[in-house]
């Protein structure tokens, strides 16, 4: 029996309009073998839900550089619950966000020095 693909969502969620991460993890988990859907620049919480729910998403991943992570983590999360989708959600942050408490905002966070990283944590669980 074939193991099923890993369907990530990467998403870029607010007015941050820095990309090249998101779209240098996106590469890489394709790479890896894993379907990704990029959502694109400036998306709303309502918006990057919608699209997890249509693609029937495992993962959320949320790239967010501006610093509203600590709004739209939690807005995302509550979405997410509202509508009954169970997926791990990644929240990729910079690294002076590293040492803010968002974890009862999103499952885990991660400040990434290697897309291995994220594809490892993936395959582990």
């Amino acid at each position: 029996m074939e193991k099923k693909k890993i369907v990530v969502l990467i998403a870029k969620p607010g007015l941050d309009g820095h990309d090249r991460g998101a779209k240098v993890i996106a590469r890489a988990l394709c790479d890896d073998g894993m379907e990704v859907i990029y959502t694109g620049l400036h998306r709303t919480p309502e918006q990057i839900v919608d699209a997890a729910v249509q693609n029937e998403v495992n993962v959320v991943g949320l790239s967010i550089l501006s610093g509203a992570h600590m709004t739209l983590c939690p807005k995302i999360m509550e979405l997410l619950k509202k509508r009954g989708v169970d997926v791990i959600v990644i929240a990729g942050l910079d690294d002076g966000q590293r040492n803010r408490d968002i974890s009862g905002s999103v499952s885990i966070a991660l400040t990434i020095s290697h897309p291995n990283e994220v594809f490892g944590y993936l395959c582990a669980g």
